[in-house]
């Protein structure tokens, strides 16, 4: 079998009526600009930000990176905050930190689909002034008590490929204190080349993910054809974990991404997604997952697999058909010295297992074996948090 990290698009994705789709927030989202990635979209909103005197931001020690080197690259001083091994933040800390940092600005992720409590969060921003951003590039299609993240903040950021097969896409939604001009921005596009290149990427994802012999063999043209473009310097601006480049932040956007957003299923992609993750959940241990419970109205974006040495584990798994991607294993440069044993947990133990929208229920089946047989997922009293540790 063969699994991949990321959903792929199929002949019904590109042929869908793209009128007949009801758009979800952000899609339906008054104040919305839409950039290539997301990093852009942070990029703008704190550029902004900092003009008008907010400059320093509580940013959480457990990140991607690029997010933060957006953020510092538009001149934001940055604060760093403690995130607990179940991604839960510590509010006490958080607390403290908006009274006493000095802080005009709180910068909040919402991991693997999990949402932060986003009541108390903003409630905290409203008592001290403060500006509420909400990352949501893992949390695309989650709800809170009925509210999907990313209303709760003055501003929110999405990372649409994410969660949808779409060649590109992020998003900026200004919910308050609307900067007009971030409305009206001259965005450049992405590039024929580019997004020619990610449609038959993705395509491939899918024909694989059903027929694996005959994938990998179209998988090796596609690779020769981008060795060809290579050798002739054909420019193709990437996404993806791929770094922050002040470059890229006016690319918005392409028009195929926009085109497939009014043709998907949405409440489906939601149900499948939740589905697999419980059904997932069932067939391994209750401590293998970061979170074990699935609240209602979360959308997870993978599971989060605990396991004792991340390189092995997605090697080993790699072998068996299972793309599996190491999370986070480094945050930016400059979080070093401010990072917490917990972020530090997560990023030496969370490894993503795919359950996205095309995994079905043999693929599962078969993912759950292999992690039983290849015996990787962390031991119950490493995986517990320390109140809950076995002596």
């Amino acid at each position: 079998m063969y699994l991949p990290a990321w959903q792929g698009l199929g002949l019904r994705d590109l042929l869908a009526d793209s009128g007949s789709a009801r758009l979800p927030f952000p899609l339906n989202a008054p104040n919305a600009t839409c950039f290539h990635t997301a990093r852009s979209a942070i990029y703008h909103v704190f550029r902004k930000l900092v003009e008008g005197g907010r400059h320093v931001v509580l940013v959480p020690d457990y990140h991607m990176g690029n997010e933060v080197r957006a953020i510092r690259h538009a001149g934001a001083e940055i604060v760093w905050y403690p995130v607990r091994r179940n991604f839960d933040l510590d509010m006490a800390t958080l607390s403290r930190l908006c009274r006493e940092s000095g802080a005009q600005v709180l910068f909040v992720i919402h991991y693997a689909g999990w949402p932060q409590p986003m009541e108390a969060l903003s409630a905290l921003c409203m008592e001290h002034g403060m500006v509420l951003i909400e990352d949501c590039a893992l949390a695309l299609l989650s709800d809170l008590d009925g509210r999907p993240v990313g209303t709760y903040g003055d501003y929110a950021v999405f990372c649409l490929y994410k969660t949808l097969p779409l060649p590109d896409g992020g998003m900026l939604v200004q919910n308050r204190h609307v900067f007009d001009d971030l409305n009206r921005l001259p965005l450049q596009p992405s590039g024929r080349m580019f997004v020619a290149g990610r449609v038959a990427e993705l395509g491939l994802e899918r024909l694989r993910s059903r027929d694996e012999a005959i994938g990998r063999v179209l998988v090796k043209v596609k690779q020769g054809i981008g060795t060809v473009l290579n050798h002739l310097h054909v420019e193709r601006v990437p996404v993806g974990d791929t770094g922050f480049n002040p470059v890229h932040v006016n690319i918005g956007m392409s028009p195929w991404s926009k085109r497939l957003l009014t043709g998907f299923d949405y409440d489906a992609i939601r149900r499948r997604r939740r589905e697999n993750f419980i059904d997932l959940s069932q067939h391994l241990p209750g401590h293998a997952s970061v979170r074990a419970a699935l609240p209602h109205g979360a959308c997870p974006l993978f599971f989060p697999l605990l396991v004792s040495d991340k390189r092995r584990a997605s090697r080993a798994l790699l072998q068996r058909g299972i793309v599996a991607t190491e999370l986070w294993n480094e945050g930016d440069p400059s979080v070093v010295g401010h990072e917490g044993a917990e972020a530090r947990f997560l990023r030496r133990h969370v490894l993503e297992l795919p359950i996205h929208q095309d995994i079905t229920g043999a693929h599962l089946a078969y993912m759950a074996r292999q992690v039983k047989e290849l015996n990787i997922v962390l031991p119950f009293a490493k995986a517990a948090p320390a109140a809950l540790q076995v002596a």
